[in-house]
């Protein structure tokens, strides 16, 4: 007798950050996180953010640096909103909190497609992006002939 295997999915993601409570600003205000846990230990400071009681995003206070995109591990985080509605308020909301964006306002996955969104970075430089399967037909592809998550900086 074979025991089923179940199909896996993403639980959370963890991310080393260089200060926590910048972090967990930008976390809490940009993009509506809520902190489920902290441990605040000299030397052990870490940080559970989620919604509705569910984790989402761990947060490590352990980089020595910023997020260096060449170097192999984490090459961006994706977020999924329910419409691209929801992501233009995520843009107003990230302007108005002087977020920079890799990409002027909502723009295509590649070109052609429905699906796009609008990528950022966080206060350590980590690559983030809030898209939509549908939604993006209209917007650009500053990416001609690849995917656009895949080549922002």
């Amino acid at each position: 007798m074979t025991t089923a295997i179940s199909k896996l999915r993403t639980g959370h993601v963890g991310l080393n950050v260089t200060d926590l409570e910048r972090s967990l600003v930008f976390y809490r205000d940009a993009l509506d996180f809520q902190v489920l846990g902290e441990g605040k230990e000299e030397g052990r400071r870490f940080a559970f953010l989620g919604r509705d009681g569910e984790l989402v995003l761990t947060l490590w206070q352990q980089a020595e640096g910023a997020y260096a995109p060449a170097a192999a591990g984490l090459h961006h985080l994706a977020f999924s909103a329910d419409a691209v509605e929801s992501v233009r308020a995520y843009e107003e909301r990230l302007r108005g909190l002087g977020v920079a964006f890799a990409y002027e306002g909502v723009v295509a996955h590649r070109e052609g497609a429905a699906s796009g969104g609008i990528f950022f970075h966080d206060p350590d430089g980590i690559r983030l992006e809030i898209s939509v399967p549908t939604g993006a037909e209209d917007a650009p592809a500053p990416t001609a002939g690849a995917p656009t998550c895949g080549f922002f900086s």
